[in-house]
């Protein structure tokens, strides 16, 4: 199969051997986990923050939870405390 130079093409090769995917659906895929994972911190802390409010979790608890995963994100963030959690909320 021809390559067009595409870096991602051994994931998608990949994707649709493993999977049920096609190659349009694998692409879509790729782009969409690609997309989350590029947000950056501060924004990936406001927008947790928000969903965990609409969930009725207490700041306190919410804010060591943002700080938890984003320290286990596959490509981790920088690691923050509770209280840059909170700055970067409300600052």
């Amino acid at each position: 199969m021809p390559t067009d130079g595409n870096p991602l093409d051994p994931l998608l090769d990949h994707l649709q051997r493993s999977s049920t995917l096609h190659r349009s659906e694998a692409e879509r895929v790729v782009m969409e986990v690609m997309a989350w994972f590029s947000e950056d911190a501060s924004a990936f802390v406001r927008r947790r923050h928000r969903e965990l409010q609409r969930r009725g979790t207490p700041n306190a608890e919410a804010y060591a939870q943002i700080a938890a995963e984003l320290a286990a994100r596959p490509v981790a963030g920088p690691s923050l405390s509770v209280r840059q959690v909170r700055r970067v909320i409300y600052g």
